[in-house]
């Protein structure tokens, strides 16, 4: 049976970033290395209170691709422990269309990179979700509508939550040619739609105002519920006599809501409104002092969680003396979602940092999160400096009062690493920063291994097996000194450029469920990168 599916040119392709020098979309084969690639970290600053015993649980702003990011967090040992189907949120606000990150393309070759752009990101993001997670996809109309065929793609159509429209202008644009647009919208998606529960909202003076007591119950201010059902209900068809006599009966086609001896016991204790003349249709009585939180709606309007000159005046109130940073958003519209859709101690997750408010929000309200950003400028001029001014309590603004944020906890700074590979005429070479010490690195994260960097001829560990990396070749003295190395019941995969004869035999002789991988030709290939997807599932 065929299902419905979102199709787009290239979609069966990787979509390579960055483009090439025509500065048209690049889609390249599923084995191409860039397809497939796990790339290196550094850490490269502090800030605040960090774990010193595992830097990869702190609070994590990374500067990078948010691909090579999410297959970081997927892959490698030190990250997936913490992250893999652990994170309970992820917010999103991605280029809202590809004028904005791919420029100078045709109308359709646009929307095909944007959508490839986002379907690779959207697995991975599956994949890092907790069951009962879930995902925030903020756009505007541009691509609002193909996101929602491309997160049932991805998700599954009885994953979709909801829609929430935000009211992002809160007066209207003059200039515009027909209409001037005053909402965004933001697609949630739950991971698995049984298990994924919102948490509701606090209560605030607007909503408790509809509340009164009228009759000076002493149980405080109440709200008139309706009586009548619309659903037929057997015990909901009889005659009821109010204080003054006079005789009700549900309209037609209608049921009352409750049996008559729970509406008489109600009745008795004071719990029905007959209007004030006690000759109205009886409402029964709803207590604000019973009522629980409120159920998140859908329309969120700019006076309640702020709009785009809201946020334009947080930054620049953190930032005077920079120039306005384009399409920040406010944190009280940040602060709604994040509360909903995580509590204190959880992960939330934002791939696309921007200005930072995700992290910001996050971490005013005790969430963990990881942030990333592809550009270093924006990180160095924005994201940090915001992050640090929260930290030490020098931001005054956004939700930092309704909160009672005065500063502390910490975070990290992680630098994406180069690429390890060149795509030449010649097939898949090593690139000019493979050295030895970076490629292991970047060995063991690519095929699943621990690091270990201290453990020389050793520089991996996965279970029972060992990981060497040369940055020669291998032979018979390289395969007795590595497997000397080993303890009882070790094995090892050996990778090396080169794999010259007889070294293979020697490490089947000697240490039996043992292989040699030749870089980098091995290492990116269909059963490679299926075995390595094997062992992660089983662990």
């Amino acid at each position: 049976m065929t299902r419905l599916e979102l199709t787009w040119p290239g979609k069966d392709q990787f979509l390579l970033v960055p483009r090439d020098e025509t500065g048209k979309p690049v889609w390249v084969p599923r084995e191409h290395p860039a397809a497939a690639e796990v790339r290196t970290t550094e850490f490269v600053g502090e800030f605040g209170e960090v774990n010193p015993a595992d830097p990869h649980s702190d609070n994590l702003l990374f500067v990078g691709d948010s691909l090579d990011v999410l297959r970081i967090l997927l892959e490698v040992p030190e990250f997936r422990r913490h992250y893999r189907g652990r994170v309970k949120q992820v917010y999103i606000d991605p280029p809202f269309n590809t004028g904005q990150a791919f420029a100078h393309y045709d109308d359709w070759l646009e929307h095909a990179t944007w959508l490839s752009f986002m379907h690779e990101r959207l697995h991975l993001i599956r994949e890092l979700l907790r069951p009962d997670g879930s995902v925030w996809v903020h756009l505007d109309d541009a691509e609002h509508h193909h996101m929602r065929v491309l997160l049932d793609d991805v998700f599954g159509r009885a994953s979709f939550v909801d829609t929430v429209v935000w009211q992002k202008a809160d007066s209207p644009r003059n200039s515009a040619r027909w209409f001037s647009t005053d909402q965004d919208y933001i697609s949630v998606y739950a991971k698995d739609p049984a298990r994924w529960l919102p948490n509701r909202l606090g209560r605030t003076d607007k909503s408790n105002a509809i509340y009164s007591n009228p009759d000076n119950d002493p149980r405080g201010p109440w709200l008139a519920g309706d009586p009548y059902a619309n659903k037929p209900y057997s015990r909901g068809l009889y005659e009821y006599e109010g204080p003054t006599g006079r005789i009700f009966t549900p309209p037609p086609g209608k049921f009352w809501r409750i049996a008559e001896a729970k509406l008489r016991e109600l009745d008795e204790d004071g719990r029905i409104w007959w209007g004030p003349n006690s000759d109205a249709r009886p409402s029964i009585k709803r207590y604000l002092s019973e009522v629980g939180d409120l159920v998140p709606r859908t329309m969120w309007f700019s006076a309640d969680v702020g709009s785009n000159r809201t946020s334009n005046r947080e930054m620049k109130a953190l930032f005077p003396d920079l120039p306005a940073f384009s399409t920040p958003k406010p944190e009280r519209l940040l602060e709604r979602v994040i509360r909903i859709g995580s509590s204190p101690g959880d992960i939330v997750l934002d791939c696309f940092a921007g200005s930072g408010t995700t992290a910001a929000v996050a971490h005013k309200t005790g969430r963990r999160w990881v942030s990333s950003e592809i550009l270093e400028d924006t990180v160095d001029t924005f994201t940090r400096p915001r992050l640090e001014k929260i930290v030490n309590g020098d931001d005054p603004g956004g939700i930092t009062a309704d909160v009672g944020w005065s500063g502390g906890r910490g975070f990290r700074c992680v630098q994406v690493g180069p690429s390890m590979y060149v795509d030449s005429p010649y097939g898949v070479l090593l690139s000019d920063d493979a050295t030895n010490g970076l490629f292991s690195r970047a060995v063991a994260g690519q095929l699943g291994y621990e690091f270990q960097p201290f453990a020389a001829p050793l520089c991996g560990v996965r279970g029972r097996m060992r990981l060497a990396v040369l940055d020669g070749a291998v032979g018979r003295e390289e395969v007795q000194a590595i497997v000397g190395a080993l303890t009882d019941g070790e094995r090892v995969e050996i990778v090396g450029r080169n794999v010259l004869d007889g070294a293979a035999q020697m490490l089947d002789h000697l240490a039996r469920g043992s292989r040699l991988t030749k870089a980098p030709r091995d290492l990116l290939t269909s059963s490679t990168l299926r075995s390595r997807r094997r062992v992660l599932r089983e662990q």
